[in-house]
């Protein structure tokens, strides 16, 4: 903020650009009186006070002579622009200024994590580095109590015009801690300070700098901030190394600043914490960096590049700020010292847990990073990409990728410039899981000892997995937004009340989530998962909309149900069988009123049987679709001929039966209506959805009830969830299930979770093999793997048969009287692949 001049600043020394400028300042004035309101001033005195704000403002910025140019000198600068409208800095800039108060709200719930975990244990101390009139302090009283939490606070500005309006402030707050410094970021130097009168020493929480060696009697900041005052610095590379060094190493730093950036500048680096809006478009690079320019404001990228280069990203976002009709771009950061010394022993520590390896030593990373052509010396040595790439920024004097500086190192640093994680343009496919947990559970008797791999999806089960307390559990996703779905649950765990957990997960919606997530929810997210939610997070949850659970790919689906059921009149009889408490009840209003519209065969045919439906809102790809056809087939080819429903996987080998293409075609929608009728009828018949079936509750309410809910939901699992180190023992990996695996120590799980990922794969190509030799290498002997499929004969149980693996199916619809496999009931089949001796293909 601090030293900081408008994008509006002294264009009346151009004498072509007075005219032009002087009807701007009119319209500024003009639209002053409508935008300013102050709650204790009366109409006239609100347009009053308005109009003398803004001419001072307007006279400051456009008008006077600007005598600070002639002398070359940055404070006689800085004064002669404000020294005459300091007093209305603050009225002036508050629209202008935007993310300030996001950013404070980050560095506070940064600062007051690491006082309660005891990396900080004594009262913290706080520089802000152009601090200009103090709002930013004043503002932190939002936060946190001022003069009582922070030892000290030193506000350092070079304008004495601002220093003077700061002083006056804290004199009237009354907070003695508060000092205000009139000197140049470059040569400020908090131990001249802090050692006090006569040589008393204050109490200060950390003993030196974690920059300057040499400095070893210094003290360190914990929290440095500098707010739209690093554009106005002209020698930036000095102040960011003062900066460095002032900062203590368990310290933050936060800044928020205008910049603009082209996407080729940044998009080689694998450190910045994201880059969702980051480029700049073109003309909007040249337009804001000349108009500020004419400020002595600049806003190229170096000045962004330079602070990240120096320290590590906690978070990193870039914002909008939205004025007059403008986009002007702005960015948060959130930062902590490199400390590259210290990060060796973290680097490896998380290298085994990744990829489940012996602890390795930090001295074996440091030989790596001296001659990386040896890293990979050994043939039988794994390493996850996380610690590839950290050797390689670590050989580079860059800081570490931004995963390596979070608080909870549960998300796996990945690279989300590749395309394979664009193609899913930052939406989830599901916002809720379709699998089963209590038939995952009874299947799978998880204990303290397991180590599962199970992929992601939209989190539920995995939460479902981590209540059982297994020694781990790694969640793969290649679609990043699946993976930020999770991380947002865990973090809400880590950080909410059940009343607050509710709201998101439960509802689907919350009234003020911008604000839960700032300042809850921040210290316990990736940088990208939190910039992600910050982007879409307030219009997913918006209390005025439809919530969660009506976004994501599988948003389609449930609002088709609510579209049909209000146009063929049967939304009320939806919304009842939510509420009955008997089956009967539910069988009557499902039969005579329901089945007739969601199993209707002519929207068989015209919408769930398009492939682009069954792709954007149920996650059905062609592969999964060809299998419910060909199942669809055979078993019409069998009825034709009058021989018995093939029911086992050893009868379809005697038959011949088992590859695509070997019947004629039918209607594909013909086999998609039939494949809805084999799920529907029997979850309608055999399961109450009012509460014992909360996945078909979801799709007709749009959210849950206390009364049925997913089992992470309940108020039993929050307590044990939310305990300290509860989820510690989860990693989350954004990759190929198939290079997770290869990358895994050799015999390392217990169990893996496919669901029917398997159905993805074409009979034809060779991915299918090369996950399961890759499973079969994970996995211990007596390993399980847990696989859905559409299909009630997968192509693909010969690939592990054939791969050492004895494949046993434990459900089938249709099959000895089976008609509901689970409360989901949507896959035809279910398999548990035993691993029983290790493949020849290895």
């Amino acid at each position: 903020m601090a030293s900081v001049a408008s994008s509006l600043y002294h264009k009346a020394m151009d004498p072509v650009n007075s005219i032009s400028i002087g009807s701007v300042a009119l319209a500024v004035l003009l639209i002053a009186w409508f935008v300013l309101s102050y709650t204790d001033l009366t109409a006239a005195q609100k347009l009053l006070s308005a109009t003398n704000t803004y001419a001072r403002f307007a006279y400051s910025c456009f008008f006077k002579p600007h005598s600070g140019d002639r002398s070359g000198n940055q404070q006689d600068a800085l004064e002669s622009f404000y020294q005459s409208q300091a007093s209305i800095y603050d009225a002036t800039r508050a629209r202008l200024l935007q993310g300030r108060e996001d950013m404070l709200a980050l560095v506070a719930a940064q600062v007051k994590y690491r006082r309660e975990t005891g990396q900080m244990s004594q009262k913290p101390i706080w520089v802000d580095i152009g601090g200009g009139t103090g709002w930013n302090i004043e503002q932190m009283q939002e936060q946190m109590d001022v003069p009582t939490f922070f030892h000290a606070v030193y506000l350092v500005d070079l304008s004495t015009s601002l220093c003077e309006i700061a002083r006056k402030r804290f004199e009237r707050l009354g907070w003695k801690n508060v000092h205000v410094i009139c000197e140049d970021a470059r040569i400020f130097r908090l131990g001249d300070y802090e050692a006090g009168v006569d040589d008393e020493k204050r109490d200060f929480s950390i003993g030196r700098p974690a920059y300057d060696d040499t400095l070893r009697d210094s003290v360190g900041a914990d929290l440095l901030t500098m707010s739209y005052s690093l554009s106005m610095i002209p020698e930036f590379h000095p102040a960011v190394d003062s900066v460095a060094n002032l900062l203590a190493p368990n310290g933050i730093v936060g800044l928020v600043d205008f910049y603009v950036q082209n996407q080729i500048e940044f998009s080689g680096r694998n450190y910045i914490g994201g880059a969702i809006d980051r480029h700049c478009m073109w003309i909007s690079r040249v337009f804001w960096r000349t108009w500020f320019e004419l400020d002595r404001v600049n806003l190229e990228s170096a000045r962004r590049d330079y602070i990240e280069y120096k320290f590590g990203t906690i978070i990193s976002t870039n914002r909008r700020c939205h004025l007059l009709g403008f986009r002007i771009p702005y960015y948060i950061f959130v930062g902590c010292t490199r400390s590259t010394g210290a990060m060796l022993n973290q680097v490896v520590e998380e290298d085994a847990a990744v990829t489940e390896s012996p602890f390795i030593s930090a001295l074996d990373l440091h030989s790596r990073t001296v001659n990386l052509k040896n890293r990979r010396s050994s043939s039988t040595e794994r390493r996850s990409k996380a610690y590839d790439t950290a050797v390689v920024n670590l050989a580079a004097s860059l800081p570490l990728p931004a995963a390596y500086y979070q608080n909870n190192k549960t998300r796996i640093h990945y690279d989300d410039s590749l395309q394979k994680h664009r193609q899913f343009n930052d939406e989830y496919i599901y916002a809720f899981t379709w699998e089963d947990s209590r038939t995952d559970a009874r299947l799978l008797k998880i204990t303290g000892d397991d180590v599962i791999l199970a992929i992601t999806s939209a989190g539920d089960n995995i939460l479902s997995y981590a209540m059982e307390r297994p020694k781990r559990i790694h969640a793969v996703d290649l679609n990043p937004a699946q993976n930020h779905l999770l991380e947002l649950k865990v973090a809400a765990f880590r950080a909410l009340d059940y009343q607050d957990f509710w709201k998101l997960f439960g509802e689907g919606k919350h009234e003020n989530f911008q604000h839960v997530l700032v300042e809850q929810l921040s210290p316990y997210l990736s940088s990208q998962a939190f910039d992600y939610w910050l982007h879409v997070g307030p219009s997913t949850f918006n209390s005025r909309g439809k919530g969660l659970y009506f976004t994501g790919g599988s948003r389609h689906a449930l609002q088709l149900i609510a579209w049909l059921g209000s146009l063929l009149g049967v939304r009320n009889d939806m919304r009842r069988l939510c509420e009955v408490s008997t089956l009967a009840e539910q069988r009557e209003i499902w039969t005579k009123r329901v089945r007739k519209v969601l199993l209707s065969q002519l929207l068989a045919y015209f919408v769930i049987g398009s492939e682009r439906f069954l792709w954007k809102a149920l996650g059905v790809p062609g592969e999964q679709r060809a299998m419910i056809e060909e199942d669809y087939k055979r078993l019409a080819g069998a009825r034709a001929t009058g021989a018995s429903q093939v029911d086992t996987l050893g009868s379809e080998k005697s038959s011949g039966i088992g590859r695509p293409g070997e019947v004629g075609a039918t209607k594909s929608g013909q086999a998609i209506w039939n494949y809805g009728v084999q799920t529907l009828d029997p979850v309608a018949n055999d399961t109450l959805v009012s509460e014992d079936n909360h996945y078909y509750l979801l799709c007709l309410l749009g959210k849950y009830t206390h009364r049925c809910h997913p089992a992470y939901l309940s108020p039993k699992a929050h307590i044990k969830l939310s305990q300290p180190g509860a989820l510690d023992n989860l990693r989350i990996h954004t990759d190929e299930l198939a290079e997770v695996f290869t990358r895994m120590q050799p015999e390392a799980l217990t169990i893996a979770v496919l669901m029917d990922s398997m159905d993805w794969f074409s009979p034809a190509g060779p991915e299918a093999k090369a996950q399961v030799l890759a499973v079969n290498r994970a996995l211990k002997l007596g390993g399980r793997v847990l696989v859905r499929s559409a299909g009630l004969w997968p192509w693909y149980i010969k690939t592990f048969e054939e791969c050492g693996f004895s494949c046993k199916r434990v459900a089938a619809r249709g099959v000895g009287g089976v008609t509901c496999t689970d409360r989901v009931n949507m896959y035809a089949s279910t398999w548990i692949c035993t691993k029983v001796g290790q493949s020849e293909g290895l």
